[in-house]
C-alpha cells in the first residue's frame, strides 16, 4: 500500500468513526450489527509531469439487520456526509478530487441488510 493510500485509509477511518459505528478493516467474523468494513480498494497511478498522484477506488460496506432497509438507508447517508467532509490536507498528501461513483443495498434472504458507498479519490503528494 503506497503512503497516499495509507494517510487516505487513516482520514476515512476517522471520518467513518464519527458517525457512531464500530469500523473494520474488512468483514470482521463476529461483529454485531450495525458495522461498517472498509473493503479492498484500487490504487492507480494519477501523476502529472510535475507531481506525483494516485487515483484511489474506495468501497465501503454498511452493514444491519433491521427488519427493513430504512436505518441502512440513513447510514449510508451519513457516511457519505462524513467522507465528502474529510479534509482534503493528509499526512503527506493532498485530496484534489473526491467524486461519489454508486451506492447500492441488497439483503441475503438468510442474512442481513448490505449497503455499499464507491468512491473515487485522486491525491497529489505535498
Amino acid at each position: 500500500m503506497s503512503g497516499a493510500a495509507i494517510a487516505l485509509q487513516r482520514a476515512l477511518v476517522v471520518a467513518l468513526k464519527a458517525i457512531g459505528l464500530p469500523v473494520y478493516d474488512g468483514p470482521p467474523a463476529d461483529a454485531a450489527c450495525p458495522y461498517i468494513a472498509i473493503s479492498d480498494g484500487s490504487t492507480t497511478d494519477w501523476s502529472t509531469k510535475t507531481e506525483r498522484g494516485r487515483e484511489h477506488r474506495l468501497s465501503i460496506a454498511i452493514w444491519d439487520d433491521g427488519r427493513t432497509p430504512a436505518r441502512l438507508h440513513q447510514l449510508l447517508s451519513d457516511a457519505e456526509d462524513a467522507i465528502e467532509a474529510m479534509p482534503r490536507a493528509l499526512d503527506g498528501q493532498r485530496i484534489v478530487s473526491l467524486a461519489f461513483l454508486r451506492a447500492r443495498v441488497v439483503r441475503d434472504p438468510d442474512g442481513p441488510w448490505a449497503g455499499r458507498i464507491d468512491y473515487r479519490v485522486r491525491t497529489l503528494e505535498q
